[in-house]
């Protein structure tokens, strides 16, 4: 079986941290590693990790120097990765039981070193494990593939659903930004020349954020995306007004969900 590295940044997660773990224990593939990085945790977060990695040696949690935010701990996950094959899970996601059987399995399949699947949006006080989870009917649906052009206009790919070939692209790491640093790694992948192809099927749970929150609130990525756009991708003005007005109408759509 493929080996899959698991890359989970955690920060005060301790209410949600359980959850997401367990999901990814549960999973019918069982060739992965969970690395895991807390990134200053002041609630218990690292105490309760080094509780899992006592029961499990597949689970490898390390706490980082300082805190540097989300892309920070994901790059300290990332270069202990041993894997063939890199997903992502943050620490307030989870993953169903079949994820990672059936994407390494697509993956192999698919001829893309890039792959990501459909998922469910699920409340931000669910409490439930991702085994007792109902399908609700909230579906962000992945489009069969995308390249580098349509992921301008669009994040299609879901980072709780997104898994790399280490194989071919070796260790690919998030560029160091505050925000849509999982963004800025798939454009960056896909501006080699590779399409993303998914799994279409549902196979993850997003926990939606509550309204009003930063992440909630699309304006707020407003800034984000035009340095993304300029700095990152290095666009002109008028492509990066075209692909800002492009995510803006597509993002607002998807919190409709």
């Amino acid at each position: 079986m493929a080996l899959v590295s698991v890359v989970m940044p955690v920060h005060n997660s301790a209410a949600t941290l359980g959850a997401s773990i367990r999901s990814v224990v549960a999973q019918t593939h069982t060739d992965w590693e969970l690395l895991i990085t807390d990134d200053a945790s002041t609630d218990g977060s690292m105490e309760l990790l080094a509780e899992f990695a006592r029961q499990d040696e597949r689970i490898r949690p390390e706490p980082a120097p300082a805190q540097g935010g989300a892309a920070r701990a994901r790059n300290l996950a990332l270069e202990r990765a041993r894997g063939d094959y890199v997903a992502f899970l943050d620490s307030d996601d989870m993953w169903l039981a079949d994820k990672a059987e059936k994407q390494v399995r697509f993956a192999a399949e698919a001829g893309t070193p890039l792959t990501f699947t459909s998922y469910y949006k699920i409340d931000a006080d669910y409490a439930g494990e991702a085994a007792d989870f109902t399908p609700n009917g909230r579906v962000v649906w992945a489009p069969d593939r995308v390249d580098y052009r349509a992921m301008l206009v669009q994040d299609h790919i879901g980072a709780l659903t997104a898994m790399y070939d280490r194989k071919a692209l070796g260790t690919r790491l998030m560029p160091d930004m505050p925000k849509r640093q999982d963004y800025a790694l798939w454009l960056s992948i896909m501006r080699d020349g590779a399409c993303a192809r998914a799994l279409r099927e549902p196979l993850a749970l997003y926990r939606a954020q509550r309204p009003g929150s930063l992440s909630s609130n699309k304006i707020s990525l407003i800034p984000y995306n035009w340095a993304l756009y300029r700095r990152h991708e290095h666009l002109s003005v008028p492509r990066s007004a075209r692909a800002l007005a492009g995510a803006a109408w597509h993002s607002l759509r998807k919190s409709r969900i």
